[in-house]
This record gives structure tokens, sequence and C-alpha cells, in this order.
């Protein structure tokens, strides 16, 4: 579940802030829910499907929600947040990261991980607008596929009415890439990059990755302060991934609880770097 400022956590994991950022560490050892480890081509094809667990909706709920959304969409839209966003992707330094991955491509699709309740919580409803209006501006943005363990049913139904598709299957983080994706993933738990990082830990993969989420510089600045620590074990790859990454930071002074401490990740790793080494 995305580490939102407004998601209200759960005991086990301990929580640490510093002037402008949070960290959502692992729990304990005597307390982890710990993500799986890597499975197989065969155990992740005989994985179950996911089925929200909230299974209660009704028309006027649905529509309830469908029209804080669009309420939430719109006023995005006339941000000077938006702006300055928009702007970043396709005027600034890091347009030419964007325009290189996507030159080639017709379409790239989008991945969304960790949304959280977008019911709830105002937060969850910034990120998926976000999202959304990226789609709707730009043309090389192709299908949108959103998962997260807690959407209900009226969420999951609002998702297809703004033509996002919600995963059958809790992949953890750990979609293969093949051709290049672009992932979204505010605040999502450190282990949720962690996963994705292992999954396409060689050049070729890691190359085709467009993410925005936490920012990794910030995850390798906290890791000297919490030597030993779970954190360390879940952010290695992270910090590992550093010296082959350009990292963007938006601003987000208007909407700071949704968007604070994001940045826009690209990797660039050589055909010859052994990352086996790194980590």
């Amino acid at each position: 579940m995305a580490a939102s400022a407004e998601t209200v956590l759960p005991e086990p994991h301990k929580v640490v802030k510093d002037d402008d950022w949070t960290i959502v560490l692992p729990r304990r050892k005597n307390q982890k829910r710990r993500l799986p480890k890597l499975k197989s081509a065969k155990q992740q094809q005989e994985q179950t499907h996911w089925t929200p667990t909230d299974l209660e909706t009704t028309p006027e709920r649905e529509l309830k929600l469908m029209q804080k959304m669009q309420i939430c969409i719109e006023k995005l839209e006339k941000s000077r947040f938006f702006t300055v966003f928009l702007d970043q992707i396709v005027t600034s330094e890091a347009a030419d990261c964007f325009y290189n991955i996507t030159k080639s491509e017709r379409k790239i699709n989008m991945v969304i991980y960790g949304i959280g309740s977008i019911e709830s919580f105002d937060s969850p409803r910034l990120q998926l607008s976000l999202a959304v209006l990226m789609k709707r501006k730009l043309d090389w943005i192709g299908e949108i596929e959103v998962f997260d363990p807690i959407i209900s049913l009226t969420e999951s139904k609002v998702f297809e009415e703004l033509n996002c598709r919600v995963l059958s299957v809790n992949e953890q983080g750990m979609r293969k890439v093949v051709d290049p994706i672009l992932f979204f993933m505010p605040h999502c738990e450190v282990e949720l990059y962690d996963n994705l990082l292992k999954t396409n830990w060689r050049y070729d993969s890691l190359n085709k990755i467009i993410l925005f989420g936490n920012s990794f510089e910030k995850y390798e600045q906290h890791q000297s302060v919490f030597q030993g620590s779970l954190l360390n074990e879940s952010t290695k790859r992270l910090v590992a991934v550093r010296p082959f990454t350009k990292e963007f930071s938006t601003v987000s002074d208007d909407y700071f609880r949704a968007f604070h401490g994001s940045s826009w990740h690209f990797f660039s790793v050589d055909r010859d770097t052994n990352l086996q080494l790194l980590c």
C-alpha cells in the first residue's frame, strides 16, 4: 500500500521523519510481513488471481467517487504544480531522458503500484489524477495498469471508468521489463522499489525504465544514518544503481502531501557493467 502522508500505517511499521521526508522502514524480524522472494516464471503463472476484499458497492457510491475524481482532476489540471510538472517532461533537461526512451516507441504503458485508497484519501486521488492527466496530455503514454491490494470493488469500477485497468495479480513490484515502461510509484514502500530493481537487475532492462517515485538520492543520504538497519538491506540496490541514474526532483509545494520527495529516475547502465558485483 502506498505510504502516503495520509495513509494509516500498521503498527509494526516504524516511521522515521526528517524536515521534509518520511521513510517507512521494513518490519522488525519478529514482526515482519516481508514481501515474498522472487518466484520462478512457473510459480508466477500459478499465482492466484486477486479480487477486492471489499465487494460492497452501489451505483450511488460509484457516482460519488467518480465525481470526486473529476473535481480533483479539473483542480489539478489548472494548478501551477501541473504546469511546472508537465513543463519538466517536455522542455527541461529531463525531456531528453524521456525522449531517449520514447523516441522509438508508439506508446509506452504506465504501471501504477501502491496507489492507496482513492475513496478514503486525498493524496491517492491527486496521484491518480496526475497519472490520468499525463495520459491525456502526452501522446506517448499508452495503457494504464494499476494495483494496490486494498482497492475496493467501487474503486475498481471507477478506475475502469477512467480507462485504467486493475491488475488481477499482485505482482509485488516484480514486473519484468521487456519493452519500455513508465512505473508510477509515489510514496511506495521501499520494498516495492527493491523488488522492481531486483527483477530487472541487468542493463537492458533497467535502461528501459522510467520511474516516478521516492527520491533514490534521499535514500542514499539516509542510509548512512541507519547503518546496519533493515532499511539498508532494502535500499542496497537503490544506492548501488545511483551512479547510473539521472534523477530530477519535482516541485510539490502546492500538493506537498501527495508528491513531496518524489523524483523522476532514468537509468543508463553500460553493457559491460557487472551489476552483480554492486550488491
